[in-house]
C-alpha cells in the first residue's frame, strides 16, 4: 500500500510541475501576464500556430488529473491510516482490560464484621436530640 502510495505522489508532484509550466507558457488574452515573460511567441514556436487550443485541451486534462489523483491519495492515506489506528486502538482496549480487570473478591465469611464505611451507609440516620443553648446559660 505505502508503495503505491509513493508512486501516486511521484506522478502528483510530476503533473503539479506541468500544470505549473503549462498555464505559464500559454498566451495571455490581453498582451499580458507570465506568457509575456517567456516571450509571447513561446506556445507557438513549440506546438504552431494553432497551440491555443492544443495547451488549453493539455492544460484541462492536467488539472482533471490533479483532481482525481488527489482524491485517490486521499482516501488511500485514509484507508492505510485508518486500518492501522483501528488495529492499535483496539490493541490498547485489550491490553487496558487485561492491566485493569479486578480480581474476585474473597467471598465474606459470617464471623468478618461488616466494614465501618458500610454500616455508615447502610444504617439509618437518627435526629439529633442536642439542644443548642446559644450561649445562654
Amino acid at each position: 500500500m505505502n508503495f503505491i502510495i509513493g508512486i501516486l505522489t511521484v506522478f502528483l508532484v510530476i503533473n503539479c510541475l506541468v500544470l505549473i509550466l503549462l498555464v505559464l507558457v500559454q498566451l495571455p488574452k490581453k498582451d499580458a501576464g507570465a506568457g509575456m515573460a517567456f516571450g509571447g511567441g513561446t506556445a507557438d514556436a513549440l506546438f504552431g500556430a494553432g497551440s491555443g487550443n492544443v495547451l488549453t485541451k493539455i492544460t484541462k486534462w492536467s488539472a482533471g488529473i490533479l483532481l482525481g489523483l488527489s482524491l485517490v491519495l486521499a482516501y488511500l492515506y485514509d484507508k492505510a491510516n485508518h486500518d492501522n489506528s483501528t488495529a492499535d486502538f483496539a490493541r490498547q482496549v485489550q491490553q487496558k482490560q487485561m492491566q485493569s480487570t479486578p480480581m474476585a473478591p474473597a467471598p465474606k465469611s459470617a464471623t468478618q464484621p461488616a466494614s465501618a464505611a458500610n454500616n455508615l451507609l447502610t444504617a439509618p440516620m437518627a435526629p439529633s436530640t442536642s439542644v443548642s443553648t446559644n450561649g445562654v446559660k
